[in-house]
């Protein structure tokens, strides 16, 4: 009795905690779209302690099998709560079902087994050709899971993944290869295994076999690193307090879920954790992201969408990320590069990106792309951002480690649509460039609305392939070159902009550029301060008060 109430407490007071601040009806009301309310899973009161299943927390002990009855005996006696006390506890993957939530005591470390013999490989279905490794956590088709607590899961990633050179200190990579496992030929990445290192290969060549079953694909489960948590076809989906850390790859992929919610949860994986993304939210409806602090090896949190089967054409809708913050990481809030399956109503508040390689990142390609509109991004502050606060890029390819694709025939199907942007109370603090958009020919990057925004930065804001813009009261100030750049661009309005004291060009045009308006902003000398490119004439930048 007296652990039962303790996980009560917990629950009870973190809601009481969020009141004290902005809390989620606040953001809510905020939200300028209509967001359904995210439903969350509630549970019996009954309790299963995984002592009592066989678990020892000796560290050594592996406890799959205490795991797997304990959340069984939970899901088939109606639900509850599977408690996991204080201690390390070595395991192997584990399935969650229905009705359970898996809490970790304080002072509770689930570590997976790096022994990748333990992870079987699977069919993501029984219609399925496809077989992956089986992710540490997953479930398929379940009501009413969580995973809560302030417990840590960490998922040995270090036994799965490459590592490149380049990313390491060479101190760290001395001790990595004498660790063991294999360098590649040209001796800049290492494996765990040969088989890591040669599984693409190996499963190029069975490209055009028939009949393949889990057996075939043994061979490349070193290759095929599972990604740690992954959640499909799911509703009522709660994750509350735990941290989730060191990952073979993704960290948190929930896929085709309903009613999921991510609050109070630390995510980290190491900057050089290939693919390490940290929360990928996969065409997924009602979704919540509140206070919690991502740091990873790619994407931080990022949106991805792919399918088509929705009617109205939006597999990912009605998302609302606030209160978080994003440190190292490819991108703070990413959307892409999968957006087939169409995105719209996204709400991002009060986030905080420091150290991201991009703040903001929207990407996507030709054979990849679909419409992701009316996504809203305010109050965000951006701190010593590497490359772009601020990027739009149409033609990204995203490949894993040692994965060859070519791309020179790939057809102008599913083009990305990214269009009704809405940034506002934006700030940057240092980032190589200001803003940077590049859309395809056929397919601009359109609608985009900025206002209220402050960035410094190495060089200002870069467009092409851009259309119906609008930019009000936004200060760039760039250590070197122009504010603005456009090219292959159209309808263009720039109000209340600012030139700033030691910069002489505000607007540079190339070509194909028109239908620009420059309005309330302070030129020292219009003929200096604008510079017009190939195929501009005087009227295609208009200058007013």
């Amino acid at each position: 009795m007296k652990r039962s109430f303790t996980v009560l407490v917990f629950i009870i007071g973190g809601k009481m905690a969020f009141g004290q601040q902005k809390d989620l009806r606040y953001y809510f009301a905020q939200a300028p779209f209509t967001m359904p309310e995210v439903t969350e899973p509630i549970f019996p009161s009954k309790m299963f302690y995984i002592k009592d299943y066989g678990a020892v927390n000796d560290g050594e002990t592996l406890n799959t099998t205490a795991f797997t009855k304990a959340i069984d005996a939970c899901s088939e006696a109606g639900g509850g709560t599977v408690l996991v006390p204080a201690g390390t506890w070595l395991t192997g993957p584990f399935k969650m079902k229905s009705n359970v939530n898996l809490h970790t005591e304080k002072n509770t470390l689930v570590l997976f087994t790096p022994d990748r013999n333990q992870y079987p490989i699977v069919r993501t279905s029984k219609e399925s050709s496809n077989f992956i490794v089986q992710s540490p956590i997953s479930g398929n088709n379940l009501q009413n899971i969580a995973i809560t607590g302030e417990g840590v899961f960490d998922g040995s990633g270090e036994s799965w993944r490459p590592v490149k050179k380049s990313k390491l200190t060479h101190e760290q990579w001395g001790k990595l290869l004498a660790s063991g496992g294999v360098l590649s030929p040209d001796g800049k990445t290492w494996w765990p295994s040969e088989e890591a290192m040669n599984g693409d290969a190996y499963l190029k060549s069975l490209k055009d076999k028939k009949n393949l079953t889990e057996k075939d694909f043994l061979p490349a489960r070193d290759f095929l690193r599972p990604r740690m948590i992954v959640f499909t076809n799911c509703n009522n989906v709660l994750l509350d307090g735990p941290t989730f850390r060191n990952s073979p790859m993704y960290v948190f992929y929930p896929n085709h879920c309903t009613n999921l919610t991510i609050r109070n949860v630390t995510v980290h994986n190491e900057y050089w954790a290939q693919n390490g993304d940290g929360i990928d939210i996969s065409a997924c409806k009602g979704v919540v992201i509140y206070k919690t602090i991502v740091s990873a090896g790619d994407d931080g949190i990022c949106m991805k969408s792919s399918g088509g089967k929705e009617p109205d054409g939006f597999e990912l809708e009605n998302v609302l990320i606030a209160g978080c913050i994003v440190y190292q990481s490819h991108g703070g809030f990413v959307i892409g590069s999968n957006t087939d399956g169409g995105m719209r109503n996204i709400f991002v508040s009060d986030c905080d990106f420091i150290g991201s390689d991009i703040g903001i990142r929207v990407k996507s390609n030709a054979g990849r792309g679909g419409v992701v509109k009316d996504i809203y991004m305010q109050n965000i502050n951006m701190q010593n951002i590497i490359n772009a606060a601020v990027s739009f890029d149409t033609y990204y390819e995203n490949l894993q480690l040692g994965v060859t694709v070519d791309t020179s025939g790939r057809a102008r199907n599913k083009i990305p649509d990214f269009r009704d942007f809405h940034f506002s109370n934006i700030n940057c603090e240092g980032a190589k460039s200001a803003i940077y958009i590049n859309g395809l020919p056929e397919m601009p990057v359109h609608r985009i609305f900025f206002e209220n925004m402050n960035i410094t930065a190495n060089t200002g804001a870069t467009l092409n392939a851009a259309a119906d813009l609008e930019f009000k009261n936004v200060k760039i100030i760039p250590k070197k070159g122009p504010v603005y750049t456009l090219s292959n661009s159209r309808n263009i309005h720039i109000a209340n902009g600012f030139l700033p004291p030691d910069t002489d060009k505000f607007l540079v045009t190339k070509e194909n550029v028109s239908d620009v308006i420059v309005s309330g902003t302070k030129l020292r000398d219009k003929s200096k301060n604008i510079e017009l490119g190939k195929g501009g004439d005087k009227n295609s930048v208009i200058v007013g008060d």
